[in-house]
């Protein structure tokens, strides 16, 4: 029985952090050989919004006098949970002007999404933007350069394909899409497009999927060499399931070694993937990561880790 570690001196340099090959100092005959994985130490740094997800933009609509103009808010590639979602579309809003103060001078933004954990859901808020006349009893002041529409309405938040996975609405979801009477609070009605509105005339709505804001909660270990019937891809070893915040350090060791035949012959190299949960390569940001294989022969006894 022997341990072979791989870490970042093994990484194949493709931009990707997930590739890793093991060149033995010779030819080695792995016939009746298992494998497992002893340990896993690395960062928790795989992005749930990329570009390469195609799942970072949505839109909302402003209207300025009689003017209806769709903003795209392009999210940058991290690591986001719902607050941090939220935070940089205010952000964004600052930046188009389509927000406005209230009478204390503090920001007040047409629509927000949070966690809604008692309902197991991702809510979003949008809030009636009055008129100008409207605005000025309230004692409403928009930024310079900036109008209030001729008529009080909700902005317009469309959920866009990939993105809608990670907040749980169905794609294309527009938040105020076949709503009766949406824009006015005293006749709306409750349809089953939005959750609820209150005489404000906010209209808050709930996913109706279960949200996925980390789509890869898990990596798959795939390793060259193995073929196991039972899955796909058939070189599945080991599931890596994080049980910490992101940006810290995973310690994996598992209580017990799940044991994996290699496929007889003989071998210079072993190549080891990191797939995300859809199968495929994922984006690993920092590429200091140690993985330990243990390889036994058949006729020796099954190593337990405690």
């Amino acid at each position: 029985m022997f341990i072979i570690v791989l870490n970042q001196n093994n990484i194949v340099q493709d931009g990707g952090n997930n590739k890793l090959v093991y060149k033995f100092p010779n030819s080695i005959n792995l016939t009746d050989k298992y494998v497992a994985v002893s340990s896993v130490s690395m960062f928790y740094s795989w992005n749930n919004i990329d570009t390469i997800y195609a799942n970072n933009t949505l839109t909302y609509t402003w209207t300025a006098n009689a003017t209806t103009t769709t903003y795209t808010i392009t999210i940058p590639n991290g690591i986001y949970e719902i607050s941090d979602l939220n935070s940089y579309f205010q952000y964004v809003m600052i930046q188009n002007l389509t927000y406005w103060t209230n009478s204390s001078g503090q920001y007040v933004y047409p629509w927000e999404m949070s966690v809604n954990a008692t309902r197991y859901a991702i809510q979003i808020n949008t809030f009636l933007v009055p008129t100008s006349a409207t605005a000025a009893t309230l004692g409403y002041t928009l930024p310079a350069g900036q109008s209030w529409p001729t008529t009080t309405q909700n902005p317009v938040v469309t959920i866009p394909s990939a993105f809608n996975i990670i907040i749980g609405y169905t794609a294309g979801f527009a938040t105020n899409a076949n709503v009766s009477n949406a824009y006015t609070p005293a006749t709306a009605t409750v349809s089953t497009n939005y959750e609820s509105k209150n005489s404000a005339g906010t209209l808050s709505y709930l996913s109706n999927t279960s949200p996925q804001v980390q789509p890869n909660s898990n990596l798959l270990l795939n390793l060259s060499g193995i073929n196991n019937p039972y899955t796909q891809p058939s070189g599945i070893i080991y599931s890596l399931n994080p049980s910490v915040a992101a940006g810290e350090a995973i310690n994996e060791k598992p209580p017990n070694f799940m044991w994996n035949k290699f496929i007889n012959g003989t071998y210079n190299e072993l190549r080891l993937t990191l797939l995300g949960t859809d199968l495929r390569p994922i984006q690993i940001n920092d590429p200091n990561m140690t993985i330990l294989l243990t390889i036994r022969d058949m006729n020796e006894g099954f190593l337990m880790t405690k």
